[in-house]
Order: C-alpha cells, then structure tokens, then sequence
C-alpha cells in the first residue's frame, strides 16, 4: 500500500554523537535517564548489561555498536529509550532524545546508494530535515542484526 498525502507518522527522534536517528514512537515503550546497568559477561558486545525496570528484567542495548557508530568514552550520563521486540523490553542506550515530530509518509525517502550497508539494513528510510537527515530506523531490524557481524566472521 502506498502512503497517502495525507498519512502521518509520529518519530522519536534521538542522537549518537551528531547523527539524527528516529523510530516509530507506536514502538517506544518508555524513556529513561542514565540507569543502573548490570554487566553480562556472556552477551553480544552490543549488549551493554541488564537493568530493572519496575521489577522487569530489560536487556540495554549500546546502539552504536551495530550502527558503527564511535564510543563515546567521555560519556556516562546516557539516556535511554525502552522498546519492546516479540515479548521482549530492550533500552536503547543512546546520547540524547529529541522530539516527537510529526512527519508525512510521501517525504520518506530509500536510503541513498552512499549510506553504509549497515545503517541501509536496519533503516526504514530517511527523512531531510532542514539541512540534516534523520534516518528512521526498523527496530525489529536493529535487535535481530545484534550478533550477527560476530556469526558471519566465525563462519
């Protein structure tokens, strides 16, 4: 079905470093600042720990790792936006959450031949915003790409 004049979507937007990333606010869950995380020593390196919410085990997610995006190790203060994927909580640790805008469906665009095949394979597509490009990511995408760069090296 192609997307109406008229449909709108609703996008948290959120940085890592000065990149604009967004995802569908329907899959948000909560939002949280920097949390008490438990390290898992037997996790994928995307894996950042475990943290409790409200008596919930929820596994944090470093989303730099799977986006290759650079650490930032003068950082501690993360925040942290909780989804759910098949059942499952999960808290993306990202730098900063944005705003919640209000976008056309039409203004979706395919990522660009350029974009690192990465970011291409957990996106959506890219809105261009006064002069930045906000990349919508797929979370269901994003979570079942975790561990699978380590799976195609050992291969």
């Amino acid at each position: 079905m192609d997307a109406q004049k008229n449909d709108v979507t609703q996008i948290l937007t959120f940085s890592l470093g000065d990149q604009l990333f967004g995802i569908n606010v329907l899959s948000v869950q909560d939002v949280l600042g920097a949390q008490k995380i438990t390290n898992v020593t037997v996790a994928d390196d995307a894996v950042a720990g475990v943290l409790n919410l409200r008596g919930r085990i929820v596994t944090v997610v470093d989303v730099r790792k799977p986006l290759h995006v650079n650490p930032d190790h003068n950082r501690a203060d993360f925040m942290n936006i909780v989804v759910e994927h098949k059942g499952e909580l999960f808290s993306l640790q990202i730098d900063s959450v944005g705003d919640v805008l209000s976008l056309n469906c039409v203004d979706l665009d395919d990522p660009p031949a350029t974009m690192d095949h990465v970011w291409k394979n957990v996106s959506s597509g890219i809105y261009k915003l006064d002069g930045k490009l906000l990349v919508v990511l797929d979370i269901g995408m994003l979570l079942n790409a975790i561990g699978r760069s380590d799976k195609k090296q050992a291969i």
